[in-house]
């Protein structure tokens, strides 16, 4: 068989739970500033799940619907690969679970990837590797990432979220992987983990963590450019090199300043001609070191003041689901890429240059490229098939803070509780939704799906 052509992402599906917690409410009751959530963090909503929802549940209402959307039959699929961080089984995988949409085919290869916000596109890199290597027979793959991020009341409780992302990968798609453009950065790390297998909460260290992401920004961005340059001498990669730029979203600020980063990451790559062209106020900043800059605010406020522009167009639309849903981990930068294909015309998508860079704690991250096809037709399919997401955002119910807090309560009290039923109602879920039945006393889970 031929090498394929064109490897990519074809169709794309996303889910989130029907229910939200503003965040504006939810600073009113934890008692803090007003703003601290909304404009310090950049949230607005953040979604969760009752009892009635777990990853696996995530993971089969968006393959289902993934399928159903885009008329895939199982028959069609040979390989299918899960990110997530949220362990329900230290043996089992969540793939083995999502089989039982596949029927009779149970040549399917693949199996869930894990750490912490990277497995997602670990997932992806391997369903890609597929498509491209000898062992492929011509059959598609599919990519869920999916996640329930929740952590112990305090500080970092409004970073919350969740969801799940799946994506159809294959030759001639509409959104093309860029072939050998990929720069990837790991390194020994506790910044963010989790040790406690009783619990679903993370250990974090804030600091560190926003200091890890941000030299794992740097890392990539920089052997990125080396390499694109390596392969195109004549081409220099910057800031508009490119129509998009996504990110791993923790919270909607990070993700601005980690745009303005990189501004600082081409000033200092640029040469003393290149230089003369910013602002005279870098001019001030000629002698510092990157690496000194994490947390230095007079470094952030220049970028962030020169980079404002450049973030509503290149960034900013892709932060739509993040702002409404929070973080999802997993599905996060995904969740970024769905928010660009919904935010403008189809004819406008088309041709564009997108970057991405997924990072997940611990460390794992990587930055690489995807061109949007100049085939209109594809792009507009592609697009159409994301005209529910929007509706869906609104038709979810605003629950009280209050509400929210108990619901995590319970949730924690019944961590891996047997035998156990839940107690969330089935009505209040959206329709075509895979939700929990009960587990039984030796831990094993059954599921149902909601009605379309």
């Amino acid at each position: 068989m031929s090498r394929p052509a064109g490897v990519g992402i074809i169709a794309i599906e996303a889910y989130f739970p029907s229910q939200f917690v503003d965040q504006t409410e939810l600073e009113q009751f934890d008692g803090v500033s007003a703003g601290k959530y909304t404009v310090g963090l950049g949230q607005a909503r953040m979604g969760f799940c009752t009892d009635r929802e777990d990853v696996n549940s995530l993971c089969l209402t968006a393959v289902q619907r993934l399928m159903e959307r885009n008329s895939i039959g199982a028959e069609q699929i040979g390989r299918l690969e899960v990110g997530t961080e949220t362990i329900l089984d230290k043996s089992k995988s969540v793939k083995t679970v999502l089989m039982q949409l596949f029927g009779d085919n149970t040549d399917i290869e693949g199996i869930d990837t894990t750490n912490a916000c990277y497995g997602g596109t670990a997932a992806l890199f391997n369903a890609l590797s597929w498509v491209e290597s000898s062992a492929w027979d011509g059959r598609l793959a599919i990519v869920v990432a999916a996640d329930i991020a929740v952590y112990a009341t305090g500080s970092a409780r409004p970073t919350g979220g969740a969801g799940a992302m799946a994506m159809l990968v294959g030759p001639n798609a509409p959104l093309v992987i860029e072939s050998g453009l990929r720069a990837s950065y790991m390194k020994h790390a506790y910044d963010f983990y989790k040790p406690d297998l009783n619990s679903e909460y993370p250990v974090v260290d804030g600091k560190l963590s926003i200091q890890c992401y941000l030299s794992a920004l740097d890392h990539c961005y920089q052997l990125y450019c080396k390499k694109a340059q390596k392969a195109n001498p004549e081409s220099k990669v910057q800031l508009n090199t490119f129509d998009a730029f996504l990110f791993h979203s923790p919270y909607c600020k990070l993700v601005q300043k980690s745009l303005a980063r990189l501004l600082l990451n081409d000033y200092f790559l640029a040469s003393d001609e290149e230089k003369s062209k910013f602002p005279e106020a870098f001019n001030s900043i000629k002698n510092v070191k990157m690496e000194e800059t994490y947390f230095d605010r007079d470094v952030e406020r220049l970028v962030l003041d020169n980079s404002k522009q450049l973030f509503e167009e290149k960034t900013k639309p892709s932060l739509f689901l993040a702002n409404q849903i929070g973080n999802m981990y997993t599905p996060s930068l995904y969740g970024g890429l769905v928010s660009l294909l919904i935010s403008r015309e189809a004819s406008k998508l088309a041709g564009n240059r997108v970057a991405l860079f997924s990072y997940g704690s611990g460390l794992a991250s990587s930055m690489y490229s995807l061109k949007i096809s100049t085939d209109l037709a594809p792009v507009q399919k592609l697009v159409d098939s994301l005209n529910h997401v929007k509706p869906t955002l609104e038709a979810r119910r605003k629950i009280a803070p209050e509400e929210f807090a108990a619901t995590l309560d319970a949730k924690e009290k019944n961590h891996h509780k047997v035998p156990y039923v839940p107690e969330g109602s089935v009505e209040t879920l959206f329709p075509g939704t895979w939700y929990l039945v009960d587990v039984d006393d030796k831990y094993r889970r059954s599921y149902k799906r909601k009605p379309l």
